[in-house]
């Protein structure tokens, strides 16, 4: 996946905003709360992070190509990070990144989401 699939699928979702931050990471925001970071690790690749359920954390956070989220969930958040398609194809990435987006959609005021107009996103 390269940086502007990412952006394009992510600007795809509704009410979205788009930031660049913490060296020059692609952050996606719905009602200014974080649902998905595109960006380089060391060797210069490029790494979705993404809010999952406790139980896809689990799953996956040890499946090749994926890695608990730095940062995130050495405070006990459950966020991955996407490396590599070799178990989670970049077709069912797509898939945790609308299940991010509903989290943490979710997780905003009532009177945000109406605010939003996504008050019957999940």
């Amino acid at each position: 996946m390269t940086a502007d699939e990412f952006d394009r699928f992510c600007e795809s979702l509704p009410q979205t905003t788009f930031v660049v931050q913490w060296g020059g990471a692609h952050v996606w925001k719905i009602g200014d709360k974080v649902f998905a970071v595109g960006g380089w690790d060391l060797a210069k690749k490029f790494g979705v992070t993404f809010k999952c359920s406790p139980d896809t954390f689990a799953e996956l956070k040890n499946a090749k190509g994926m890695r608990p989220a730095p940062y995130l969930a050495s405070r006990g958040f459950t966020w991955l990070q996407w490396l590599s398609d070799e178990v989670v194809s970049e077709k069912d990435l797509f898939g945790h990144l609308v299940i991010s987006y509903r989290l943490v959609s979710a997780g905003l005021s009532k009177k945000k989401r109406i605010e939003l107009g996504i008050e019957d996103v999940y």
